[in-house]
Formats: C-alpha cells, sequence, structure tokens
C-alpha cells in the first residue's frame, strides 16, 4: 500500500507533466521546471510569446476540499515575486514577466483551469 505522502508527491508530479503538456500545446517553450530559490520552488518556468512566464501548478485528486487555486494565497505569491526577482536577476531578463496559475482536478475526469496573469 502506497503511503499517504507517497500519493501526494504523485499527485504533484503528474499534475505538473499534465500542466507542462497542456502550456506546449498551447505554444509556450519550458524553460526550466522546479526552479528553487531559498524555500521556495517555482514549478513552470515558460516563455509564450516574448514573456518570461512563472507557473505555479496546483492538482486536486477531486474537488471535495476545494478547488486547487484556492491554495495558492498571498503568502505563496510573495514567495513566487522573491523567486521570480532572483531567476531574472541571475539570467539578465529584460522583457515581460508574468505570474499564471494551471489548476487541476483529476477526478471525476482531468479539468485544467488556466488563470493567465493570476498575480496582478
Amino acid at each position: 500500500m502506497a503511503s499517504q505522502t507517497n500519493t501526494h508527491i504523485r499527485t504533484g508530479h503528474d499534475g505538473e507533466e499534465a500542466a507542462a503538456n497542456y502550456l506546449l500545446e498551447r505554444g509556450y517553450t519550458i524553460v526550466q521546471r522546479n526552479y528553487r530559490y531559498k524555500r521556495t520552488e517555482t514549478d513552470i518556468i515558460a516563455t509564450h510569446q516574448d514573456t518570461l512566464v512563472f507557473v505555479e501548478v496546483k492538482t486536486r485528486t477531486s474537488a471535495v476540499f476545494g478547488f486547487p487555486e484556492e491554495a495558492v494565497g498571498a503568502k505563496k505569491e510573495k514567495l513566487l515575486l522573491k523567486a521570480a526577482e532572483e531567476y531574472i536577476y541571475q539570467t539578465g531578463w529584460e522583457g515581460e514577466v508574468r505570474f499564471d496559475v494551471v489548476a487541476i482536478t483529476l477526478a471525476p475526469r482531468q479539468e485544467i483551469h488556466h488563470i493567465v496573469d493570476a498575480f496582478h
């Protein structure tokens, strides 16, 4: 029997794979996955139409306990902004930047909700 932790990790991994495929199908180029800065991990960094996009992926097996995007609060937003600042500094990016959330619910059937420019 799989532990609850392993199931949680697998759900997150499956969600990130689904999100990456979803973005690729829509013309995004994945630049980096699982970028770490201090205690923050940015799930996907991509480019789309000359914009650098930082993507937070939230996956739930169902919506019984709420929608996945509801788990991205002010604290997570602040941490992502700090990680983005560091990434931009390290790479010298000078173009447009935005933050998206890809929320995935796996059951009863997989649904993907893409929130473009989630932090404005």
